[in-house]
């Protein structure tokens, strides 16, 4: 495949573990980037860069002219209302889908959705999630596009849970809501993987696809426990977190952090999707789609993952 590969959100965790896995395999990567970003952040990765943002209708047409594919990794995940999430993973995604309608040459699009997706009615992230994808299903013509759903992601670079598998190398693991629960999970280089398998396969059907580990009916949190227990040579207990230690912060962050300018992540849309005791998903489609595997079990993802366990920071 000629051109170059244009990728939004690159400096995000998980666009940085594309753009790594993409330049290994010798691909030209163009990155768009906003002003204030840190291009260091993707050190030792040699890309053009566009500055702008999904708002920039300018740098978007700059973004994907000449390219062979797109891969739409930016969104946001932190905010108290629906224009909060919605300024990016709808209306930003609605002018990139125009920007490659218009393209001499429309590449193909990749779009990184999310599990939350399959539940909208949770919250507005969720809900900006599911209309994004009703965006590629309605308006997306004859382009050959792709979103995917993972579930929950973790791996270097990672910030969001990182604190938790913290929590978890001191013997307890805080649970927001059920300790049964059930979720599925995903190392970040497996789906820099899936996107370097669709990059090479050019007759590709569109539509939406999830993933996970091949751990079938997912995780609960015992189970979770269990395998960091074994890593870290010591007993880890699940914990419920009583409601009220949860619910009073992310309702004072949803009235107050608007009128502060600030964007929280716990809201109490976020402990909705925290709560719902069934976020477990498989890969088959998307497997018989890609011939695709994915080939990290969570434990040796555990191993992957620098920074979370008390032995590393004594060394």
């Amino acid at each position: 495949m000629s051109g170059h590969i244009a990728i939004t959100g690159a400096s995000g965790f998980i666009g940085r573990s594309i753009c790594r896995h993409l330049h290994a395999r010798g691909w030209r990567l163009r990155l768009l980037m906003r002003p204030a970003s840190n291009a260091a952040l993707l050190n030792h990765i040699e890309a053009e860069v566009v500055r702008g943002d999904l708002q920039d209708e300018a740098a978007l047409a700059r973004l994907v002219d000449g390219a062979c594919a797109v891969i739409h990794c930016a969104g946001v995940v932190r905010g108290a209302s629906r224009q909060d999430f919605d300024k990016v993973n709808v209306e930003g995604l609605a002018r990139l889908l125009k920007a490659v309608q218009g393209a001499v040459a429309p590449p193909r699009l990749f779009v990184l959705s999310s599990l939350a997706a399959r539940e909208p009615g949770l919250s507005f992230y969720a809900d900006s999630k599911r209309r994004g994808e009703q965006l590629l299903e309605q308006q997306a013509g004859k382009l050959n596009w792709l979103a995917l759903r993972p579930p929950a992601v973790y791996g270097p670079g990672d910030r969001e849970m990182l604190p938790l598998f913290r929590a978890m190398a001191k013997g307890f693991a805080p649970v927001p809501g059920k300790t049964t629960s059930r979720f599925s999970m995903i190392y970040v280089d497996d789906i820099a993987s899936v996107v370097s398998t669709w990059l090479e396969r050019n007759d590709v059907a569109s539509g939406i696809f999830t993933l996970h580990d091949n751990r079938e009916g997912g995780y609960d949190w015992n189970e979770v426990c269990q395998v960091v227990s074994e890593l870290c040579q010591r007993r880890v207990r699940p914990i419920e977190i009583p409601s009220l230690l949860l619910d009073i912060p992310a309702w004072l962050n949803a009235r107050l952090s608007p009128g502060l300018g600030h964007a929280p992540m716990l809201t109490p849309g976020k402990l909705r999707e925290l709560r719902h005791p069934d976020w477990v998903c498989d890969s088959d489609a998307i497997s018989a789609l890609l011939d695709w595997q994915p080939r990290i079990t969570l434990r040796e993802g555990l191993l992957k993952t620098p920074g979370w366990r008390i032995q590393e920071s004594a060394d």
